[in-house]
């Protein structure tokens, strides 16, 4: 089965004027490279939450829990490729702070190369993406082996904050709550909790929210399921329960956030 093609887009257009598309804690089934070019703010990356600036390169596996906020005055470039795909990316989540005006420009062009790529209809254009794609992987490896790029060891409370995180992306569907998670990671919901707040500052229970509420209203405007459906898929014991989990955290029913998505 062939792979569906890499997409190349500003952060304005994953976003589409609705900040908790990338605000809210979720993960994505492709692998996400995102190139900041201008801003600053907040990143939640690999269980634990650090600044974001201009020219920080992101790469997110698939299935890895994140948020990004940069605010009304960001601008970047995301890069979403296919699992599965031959170009060779990273297997863990990295945040490169690039400094060296060279490496700046390099990682620019690719991106400009490919977006163009996307938007002028040439024959072609997928393969031209693809070579694209070829040149980032090489650009991700090189700064990633520069001893300036080494990860920094994590503490006890961001380990164990990944952990929860890790089971989040994969998990948020199950309808265990946080203290069942917690159970499972062999910890109590108290040790769980701390943890997270000092990795993130978010409990675990706000991550787990945002995450189900994140699929909740992805699946409100993007489909035409019926709620009590989500309600169902999402673990909810009923569409009522499920309502007002929705108005409690956006203020609006499930039926309305759809008919204003419309």
């Amino acid at each position: 089965m062939s792979l569906p093609p890499v997409e190349i887009k500003p952060l304005s257009q994953l976003t589409l004027g609705q900040d908790w598309r990338i605000a809210l804690a979720h993960d994505r089934p492709q692998h996400a490279v995102i190139w900041v070019t201008r801003g600053q703010g907040r990143l939640l990356l690999n269980g634990t939450r650090r600044g974001v600036g201009t020219h920080n390169a992101l790469t997110i596996p698939p299935h890895t829990l994140f948020s990004l906020d940069l605010g009304r005055q960001g601008v970047g470039m995301a890069a979403l490729i296919p699992d599965g795909t031959e170009v060779r990316l990273p297997l863990g989540p990295r945040q490169l702070r690039i400094r060296d005006v060279d490496a700046i420009g390099e990682l620019t062009g690719i991106f400009e190369a490919a977006h163009r790529e996307t938007t002028q209809g040439k024959a072609l254009a997928q393969d031209a993406i693809d070579a694209q794609m070829s040149l980032l992987s090489v650009w991700l490896r090189r700064q990633i082996a520069l001893p300036e790029n080494l990860p920094t060891a994590m503490n006890a409370a961001a380990r164990l904050s990944a952990r929860f995180c890790e089971r989040v992306a994969r998990g948020h569907a199950s309808g265990l709550s946080m203290a069942e998670h917690a159970a499972e990671l062999g910890v109590t919901a108290t040790h769980l909790t701390r943890a997270c707040k000092a990795a993130t500052g978010r409990t675990a229970a706000d991550l787990l929210t945002e995450r189900i509420l994140y699929a909740a209203r992805t699946a409100l405007v993007e489909t035409t399921v019926p709620v009590q459906d989500i309600a169902r898929h999402l673990g909810f014991g009923s569409a009522a329960y499920f309502t007002r989990f929705m108005q409690q955290h956006t203020g609006q029913t499930p039926t309305a956030l759809r008919k204003a998505a419309r």
